[in-house]
């Protein structure tokens, strides 16, 4: 059916109209008033040119010619009046651009909804046969536009408005409308329509204009079906719900997408509450069941099934035992859809038929092997894996392949292959007494091992099982007895070093000692002045190694005080930019609002300084140093690369990074080691390392290296929070500043000196003498008794050293305090000061030197000690 454009009624409404063509496809639709008066015109142009011409004819040449040129100057108007009116459109002479291309109008009469195109103005410019008999048109007449044909149900006005609006905005858009009755009709049924409008493309003939094309159909059925379909979908889930057997449904994630009220009500969840992955598998399976249900391997396009006997726990940690049908296909992909699985309540009883004895054994035995801490497989002849347990599928995993049941050795790595294959030959030629093993499993990031006991077996079900193989993994035992190990290590060359460090500083203390007492006679005019000078000054350098022993051994004494990192490297950024060079890039990167440590401030100096400068000696081409600091959570504490031993907590870490060259691993098992380097002969004391190592964990902290080789290393220490107590500090008052005096270092005091050091004790008492004091000396503590009798305790000042033999500076402080509990001690020492405080008296007061001193800090020590 052909509609040409629409006429205004006197009541304006909108109808179509039939095309003069009696309703052909393609005819142009175009009104007979509207043709005829364009032929008309036509007519009478031509009536007028043949009168001209004849009037021409019989006229007389000469009264012609004023005639012939008026009147084609008459005709030279009309032209131009014809082609102004044809450019603007008031005039024409073909077909209207609103006609339907006789093809397309073919097309859209063949559809089998209704089509209907309107121009923008929403104008009636087409429709098809199948529009007019939806809307109930009996004539052309009676097409409607959609806005009119919609417009007797108030319910449809809002959808109706949403595609008018579409139509104008020339966009795509659809509704389904529901008609209390058929379009066109009073009464009947209800009808569902579905109304969409999109947007035709203007062509050239068409002058741009925008035409829309909207679509309408009868879905009424298509509804119904889908109702039908939902009803019978819901029927099914709850039969589903209801059924006397759990089911559930689980992604590849382990997340569960579907779970029937059944196994809620067994669980104790609320269905109604329970939203697609709210619940994990590892929350309703007990123990490692999980990884069982996870264990299923297939191939793409192919659908498993395993049946497990495991235990699910319930909301208020019951045990409930259960019997999973586990059902999981697989995409093209080869990667595992979602999993349907129906459980059984081993519970309740199965059936009037069961052996109530036999299912509870089934039930205890499933929970056993499921449950144990160790792995265990039974294998084939061929050492192929026939059955696991939990455990085992956590301890393993997934074996890297695609085989169904794969080989025991797929789990363990190459180098332990061979060994592994031994025994399980032994026990497939019956042999009971095999020897476990201990070999590493497939590497990942971190090294992991695991004992394997091997069992020969006999089949007695003819499924070909030779063997049974229990694993228990030992990659935490390996680490702590490397970890023991290095500590013994450690410990052993500390000790060596720490006595090495003792003995030392008496030799430096005499050294220093009688180089002072040799200054004090000299002028810096004489010519052996310069000469002592020398041989103090290397002295002192000598004391500089001794204290990085002493640092490794963690026998130093330390003075903590709450530090600020990010302060401490802020003010280190500079020497440390001078010490690597114009080679090496250093960038600091400041972690925020950073927690607090208690360290000695010099000694983590040292630290920075010691990592800093290996670093720049590894990027010796240039490269960048990175130091940065950061807050660790006691979460975050556990998953860091290479950080056994390390208890969880919470720390402030300092990560020093640089790009060198980085170290194989068999340096890395030996950098903290004393004496041990890389660098080339006279470029390095191999004690840089070992004195970070003892400063670190003399404070409380750790320190751990990863390294890669041409990429780098990493150094990372953590040092423990310190969590400052909220005291309020006295504002101090002003004071008068008074000129500096010269310190009187001299003194009438009596002193006892207890020395087992001949060369010490020597030098001591000369520098205490020449400042006016009177000095008993003693070798030993004994000595020191008997010293004190003999002057009837009339000493006022005791300076001991801490490590003599027979009696030992705190046990002869002991003996003192017997009869003189007021009697003031300095104890003087290479060790550090917390070495030897461990074996004193809770509470007990005294003072400490350090070895080696200098005869001005022992003489400003005593004075004042002695001044209180």
């Amino acid at each position: 059916m052909l509609v040409g454009g629409p006429k205004q009624t006197e009541s304006g409404r909108e109808t179509g109209r039939m095309s003069d063509t009696d309703g052909a496809p393609g005819g142009p639709m175009i009104s007979r008033p509207e043709r005829s008066g364009n032929i008309g015109l036509l007519i009478g142009l031509a009536v007028l040119l043949v009168g001209a011409a004849a009037a021409f004819a019989v006229m007389d040449r000469e009264v012609a010619q004023p005639f012939i040129l008026a009147l084609l100057g008459i005709l030279a108007v009309v032209g131009v009046f014809c082609l102004f009116a044809g450019a603007i459109g008031f005039l024409r002479l073909s077909a209207r651009p609103g006609e339907a291309n006789p093809l397309a109008a073919a097309f859209v009469d063949t559809m089998d909804d209704g089509a209907l195109i309107t121009d923008t103005d929403g104008r009636l410019v087409y429709a098809n046969t199948a529009y007019a008999e939806l809307t109930g048109a009996d004539s052309p007449s009676d097409i409607r536009v959609v806005e009119r044909v919609f417009s007797s149900d108030p319910d449809a006005a809002d959808a109706i408005f949403r595609l008018s609006q579409a139509m104008r905005e020339g966009r795509k858009a659809q509704e389904e409308i529901r008609m209390p009755f058929p379009l066109g009709r009073v009464e009947g049924s209800a009808r569902w329509y579905r109304v969409s409008v999109r947007p035709l493309q203007p062509s050239r003939e068409r002058s741009g204009k925008q035409m829309s094309i909207w679509q309408l159909a009868d879905i009424t059925r298509d509804r119904a079906e889908q109702e039908n379909s939902f009803q019978e979908l819901q029927r099914v889930i709850n039969f589903l719900d209801h059924a006397p057997a759990g089911f559930f449904s689980s992604d590849s994630q382990g997340r569960i997408v579907y779970l029937n009220a059944t196994l809620a009500d067994w669980l104790g969840y609320d269905l109604a509450q329970f939203d697609a992955g709210d619940l994990d598998l590892s929350e309703i399976v007990r123990g490692d069941g999980t990884e069982l249900i996870r264990s299923v391997k297939g191939q793409a396009g192919e659908v498993k099934s395993e049946t497990f006997d495991l235990d699910f726990v319930t909301r208020n940690g019951r045990g409930l035992p259960v019997r999973l049908l586990h059902r999981v296909p697989f995409g093209e992909n080869g990667q595992p859809g979602d999993s349907r699985t129906l459980v059984l309540n081993r519970s309740r009883g199965e059936g009037e038929e069961a052996s109530e004895a036999l299912r509870a054994a089934e039930v205890r035995f499933a929970r056993f092997f499921n449950n144990t801490p160790i792995s265990i497989a039974s294998l084939n002849n061929d050492g192929r894996v026939l059955r696991t347990n939990a455990p085992f599928l956590k301890l393993f995993g997934a074996a890297d392949t695609v085989e169904e049941s794969p080989k025991l050795e797929a789990y363990v790595a190459e180098s332990g292959r061979e060994e592994l294959s031994k025994a399980l030959s032994a026990a497939a030629k019956g042999i009971g007494e095999i020897s476990p093993i201990d070999i590493p499993l497939v590497e990942g990031n971190d090294p992991r091992s695991a004992t394997f006991y091997v069992s020969a077996v006999q089949d007695g079900e003819g499924d070909g099982e030779t063997a049974i193989v229990y694993a228990l993994e030992t990659t935490q035992q390996r680490a702590l007895e490397a970890q023991f190990a290095q500590s013994q290590k450690m410990q052993a060359i500390g000790q060596l070093a720490g006595g090495v460090a003792h003995d030392f500083n008496n030799v430096l203390t005499a050294i220093i000692g009688f180089s002072d007492l040799l200054l004090a006679s000299h002028r810096p005019t004489d010519p052996s002045f310069q000469d002592i000078m020398n041989i103090k000054q290397n002295a002192n350098r000598a004391a500089g190694l001794v204290r990085q022993l002493l640092a490794f051994s963690r026998r130093q004494t330390l003075r903590p005080q709450q530090l600020e990192l990010n302060d401490v490297l802020g003010d280190l950024s500079i020497l440390l930019d001078r010490l690597l060079g114009e080679k090496v890039e250093l960038k600091v990167v400041h972690g925020r609002d950073l927690w607090p440590v208690m360290a000695d401030l010099n000694q983590l100096e040292q630290v920075i300084v010691n990592l800093a400068v290996n670093a720049g000696d590894a990027m010796a081409e240039g490269g960048r140093l990175t130091i940065r600091t950061s807050n660790v959570e006691e979460a975050q504490s556990t998953q860091f690369d290479n950080t056994r031993g390390m208890p969880p907590g919470e720390y402030t870490l300092v990560e020093v990074e640089d790009t060198g060259h980085g170290m194989p691993p068999e340096i890395m098992e030996k950098i903290f080691d004393p004496f041990f380097s890389t660098k080339e002969v006279g470029k390095g004391t191999g004690l840089g390392l070992s004195t970070v190592y003892g400063i670190v964990k003399q404070t409380g902290g750790f320190i751990f290296c990863t390294s890669e080789v041409d990429a780098g290393t990493t150094f990372r220490l953590f040092l423990p929070r310190h969590i400052p107590e909220v005291v309020e500090e006295p504002k101090p008052e002003p004071k008068e500043t008074e000129p500096e005096k010269v310190a009187d270092l001299t003194g009438s005091a009596s002193i006892l000196l207890v020395e087992d050091e001949e060369a010490v004790r020597a030098f001591a008492a000369r520098a205490l003498a020449s400042r006016g004091y009177t000095v008993h000396e003693a070798g030993s503590g004994n000595e020191a008794l008997e010293v004190m009798e003999e002057v009837g305790g009339g000493v006022d000042l005791v300076v001991s050293d801490v490590v003599m033999p027979e009696m030992d500076g705190p046990t002869l402080l002991v003996e003192l305090r017997k009869t003189q509990p007021d009697l003031k001690i300095i104890f003087v020492s290479g060790y550090a000061e917390d070495a030897f405080e461990e074996n004193l008296p809770e509470g007990e007061q005294f003072f400490f030197l350090p070895k080696p001193f200098t005869l001005k800090q022992l003489a400003t020590t005593v004075k004042d000690v002695l001044n209180g």
